[in-house]
């Protein structure tokens, strides 16, 4: 049997250091004294740690279990129950601990020293020491005021000191009370941060708070550490957090809203509490305003997580204002400037094309929609000269990355993400570009629209100038935004700004099989499903209806067939998409297999099932401001560097950013992802499972999404029933919102 580094010699090790307790909870504890000798692991983010303890008797004891801050050389007493892990033998499985403060003045001078209290460096910790001796910890505790006394500390100085030991044994204690409920470290410093030196107090008078207050803790955790303490599962105050927790699922669902009715019966299953406790939880959070109420036209009521209203609520404000001012760029005869630009440009424009052009140059808002191949680039790149020749100022946005460097491509002019363009500031954790400090442009274009939800559309809304023509551009037919709401449908729906659809596929486009069958799809046509074998085509079904052979077929494809065939790179000009995270075809399984076919390299560091490798193709799979990388970000990792604990990830945009190893939840394999994470977002050649298997999910915008990522190829693997399923299955989700109504009524 391989032996941990750490392993305890055997049972008699216990008896010589340990003595037996009962827990909290009935259980029989081993007890143990003595220092912190080494740390072998450590995990930053949740507290995770390997280490030895250093009896009084000299003997070493291997622990696991989760600690703050582990620093060789502190005192401490753990409580824990022996275990016999299969790799590296017995060991002491830590259920709780305390720091044991030293009494000597060597152990008081390193403990103060050490690092562990912000403002205190082994310097200051040596004056301290030498000024109060052994009384070192009860002059911190009571009497910080003394700190003035000692020799070389002035008021800025001892005011620092002062700070960092009440808050090194606020969240000290504020940890020692959460570890046992499975919060970790990190987030415990937050909640220190949140609630300051009342933390302890708040967590134990209402644990719910936690779920209101810190991002980032769910209801569910905050459930457990209530029940632990006694809370009754009709507790109001657990039903008022619930009702939020159920709001707040729903809008990951997409909807803005959700009836009164359907949210009561809801909030009561998934609690397991009654209706009149909903709806008195639903009443106290209207009087507190976390939630809004508003009447709907069937009688029934609508409610809103607060920040919802006020973001569906202001769009419609914002849209009125900029509909209702005056155009900055004024064009006194716009047929005849449209007329002069498009007979300067390049190509020949279709009448349909010309007029859709026209249009933009007469209206405040306008929304550009079609599918693949019928010529929103070519318009757009159109209106862009329009107003170029009158010397406007033109901004192009995308919501990802991604879609901004296609921008770009296409136009030969700077494009930004919105989040980019909008400014956004880590310190002020607000966008700087906003109602007072607009955008500065006589027309913007936003191009992939469809993909914004509620809350970015507003934020855009509200940066943008008055005097300023927007045009929205964007394939309605695709799927919606990943965030709640459904907004560019809801734009067109409520009739309040010119709207121009484009229908025809123009000639070159209707060469290729991707556009055409994409067109189809969308039509409720199911494709062809025959590729001719005498020559090279851009589409592909290949029957496979056995999800393991599937997942085998598509790593085969990725690594040989597609690039030996098509000439194209693997990591960069192939994509694979698909419907489900699990399964033998989701995305999880595909990139164990895929990484292990493309990238073996033994260059790697694990985060519990997950491996990074140098090389490795990544995602960002959420909105970091401080590193200004955003989910859905694909990059490659270039560095991974063991002794700084840090690898580094070169983007799209030929940006290289850092992340700490404690970080790397935030990054996951990309050579399969989702059919949602690749919105915005084009790739020479994509390969897509469709199985029967992925029914809950099969759709007809989902199919035609996926379609349409693909430029230059196209393969689907799978049984020709669940494509037919898909193309047939027309019902989207109806998403609850009431953006369109609101539109209608302030400005139709």
């Amino acid at each position: 049997m391989q032996q941990h580094p750490l392993s305890a010699s055997g049972s008699s090790t216990a008896s010589s250091t340990a003595s037996s307790e009962d827990g909290a909870d009935g259980e029989n504890l081993v007890a143990v004294q003595g220092t912190l000798e080494r740390v072998v692991f450590h995990n930053a983010e949740n507290g995770y740690t390997v280490f030895s303890v250093r009896t009084k008797k000299g003997d070493t004891v291997p622990v696991v279990g989760h600690m703050a801050e582990p620093q060789p050389g502190i005192a401490l007493e753990i409580w824990g129950e022996w275990t016999d892990n299969p790799r590296f033998g017995r060991q002491l499985q830590m259920r709780r601990h305390q720091t044991v403060l030293p009494a000597q003045v060597e152990g008081i001078r390193h403990y103060l020293g050490s690092g562990l209290i912000h403002g205190v460096g082994p310097k200051t910790a040596e004056r301290i020491v030498a000024a109060f001796g052994e009384d070192t910890f009860r002059v911190l505790d009571n009497e910080p005021e003394r700190l003035l006394t000692v020799e070389g500390i002035g008021r800025k100085t001892a005011e620092a000191v002062r700070e960092g030991w009440s808050e090194h044994r606020g969240i000290r204690d504020l940890i020692m009370f959460l570890q046992p409920h499975g919060v970790s470290t990190s987030y415990a410093v937050r909640i220190y941060r949140f609630y300051g030196k009342h933390a302890l107090t708040v967590v134990q008078e209402n644990p719910y708070r936690l779920a209101m207050d810190i991002h980032g803790i769910g209801f569910l955790t905050a459930d457990a550490v209530a029940r632990k303490l006694g809370f009754e599962s009709e507790s109001p105050l657990r039903a008022e957090a619930g009702v939020l927790y159920t709001l707040k699922k729903i809008t990951d669902d997409g909807h803005v809203y959700y009836p009164f009715e359907h949210l009561v019966a809801k909030a009561a299953s998934d609690l397991d509490i009654s209706y009149d406790l909903v709806e008195e939880a639903i009443r106290t959070l209207r009087l507190e305003e976390r939630v809004v109420l508003e009447p709907l036209p069937d009688g029934s009521e609508a409610v809103y997580l607060s920040r919802f209203h006020a973001y569906e609520s202001g769009i419609s404000t914002y849209l009125r204002r900029i509909l209702g001012s005056p155009k900055s760029v004024n064009i006194p005869d716009p047929d005849t400037v449209v007329d002069r630009v498009v007979a300067d440009m390049d190509m020949h424009l279709a009448e349909a094309q010309v007029e859709a052009v026209r249009t933009a140059a007469r209206a405040k808002v306008m929304v550009l929609t079609g599918g693949p191949g019928t010529g929103k680039t070519t318009i757009t790149n159109a209106i862009i000269k329009v107003f170029r020749s009158l010397k406007a100022k033109v901004l192009l946005c995308a919501p990802t990355g991604r879609a901004a460097k296609r921008m770009f491509e296409t136009s030969g002019e700077e494009a930004r993400t919105i989040h980019r363009l909008l400014e956004y500031s880590p310190r002020e954790d607000g966008f700087q570009r906003n109602e007072d400090n607009p955008l500065a442009c006589g027309l913007l274009v936003v191009d992939e629209a469809s993909m914004m939800d509620t809350m970015l559309m507003f934020h855009l809304l509200k940066a943008v100038p008055l005097g300023a023509t927007v045009i929205f551009v964007g394939d309605v037919h695709q799927l919606p935004s990943v965030g709640p709401g459904n907004v560019l449908r809801d734009v067109i729906t409520s009739g309040v700004v010119d709207v121009v659809e484009l229908t025809e596929v123009f000639r070159q486009a209707q060469e290729s099989e991707i556009i055409t069958n994409a067109h189809k799809i969308n039509c409720g046509e199911v494709p062809y499903l025959e590729s001719g074998k005498d020559q090279l085509s851009d589409f592909y079904f290949i029957r496979q209806e056995d999800p393991d052979r599937c997942a085998a077929m598509i790593v085969d494809l990725v690594r040989n067939h597609i690039p030996r065939r098509f000439g194209l790179d693997r990591f960069n000009d192939i994509q694979v998409l698909t419907p489900m995270h699990k399964g033998s075809a989701g995305a999880a399984n595909l990139n164990v297999l895929l990484q292990k076919a493309l990238n073996p390299g033994s260059r790697l560091i694990r985060r519990g099932e997950r491996e990074y490798r140098l090389d490795d193709k990544v995602m960002q799979i959420r909105n970091n401001y401080d590193k200004d990388v955003f989910n859905g970000d694909i990059g490659r990792i270039c560095v991974i560097n063991e002794k700084e604990k840090e690898l580094t990830v070169r983007f799209d945009d030929e940006r290289n950013v850092i992340y700490a190893f404690n970080e790397l939840d935030e990054l996951v394999p990309a050579y399969a992802i989702s059919i949602h994470k690749s919105q915005g977002s084009e790739y020479p050649a994509v390969v897509i499972p469709v199985l029967t298997q992925h029914y809950v999910l099969l759709q007809r915008n989902l199919i035609y999404t996926a379609i349409t990522r693909g430029k230059r190829l196209v393969i689907l693997v799978g049984a020709p029933k669940a494509l037919s399923m898909a193309v047939k299955n027309n019902r989207m989700q109806k998403r609850h919102t009431l953006l369109a109504e609101r539109l209608a009524r302030r400005l139709g």
